[in-house]
């Protein structure tokens, strides 16, 4: 019955994203207010990266299907009736996790990739020449 749910919930979400992205729009300042007062931050973490729960940010699902979502949770997310959370602050917090910028690509980061060369050595060394650069 729960699996029902959340494939409900990512069909109507799907099916949201045809055209209803202007309709989507909110404060994003309120939505980040509203993401850490209602404790949504306590299991997706603070910018919506995920911890002990899915990551929503940066890309989240449509407001139409977070709010049917959150109505009727699968698994161990409490409900969180319209008279807690309302359509609009649903908006407002979609808006702040659409905000999120993306993370960075693990090749633009040097201190991963030994500044883009860790990929050329071969799998055996890479281990050695971070413990090397690290000394």
């Amino acid at each position: 019955m729960a699996l029902s749910r959340f494939a409900w919930a990512v069909a109507l979400g799907l099916a949201g994203c045809v055209g209803a992205r202007a309709a989507e729009s909110g404060d994003v300042a309120r939505g980040h207010r509203l993401f850490l007062a209602d404790g949504c931050s306590q299991c997706h973490g603070t910018v919506g990266q995920g911890g002990p729960s899915l990551r929503l940010a940066p890309w989240p699902l449509p407001a139409a299907a977070i709010a049917a979502y959150i109505r009727d949770p699968a698994g161990e997310m409490p409900p969180y009736a319209s008279k807690v959370v309302s359509d609009a602050d649903v908006r407002d917090i979609h808006a702040y996790l659409a905000s999120v910028p993306a993370p960075p690509k693990v090749e633009d980061i040097p201190e991963l990739n030994c500044e883009g060369r860790l990929s050329e050595l071969p799998l055996w060394n890479r281990k050695e020449t971070i413990l090397a650069r690290q000394a």
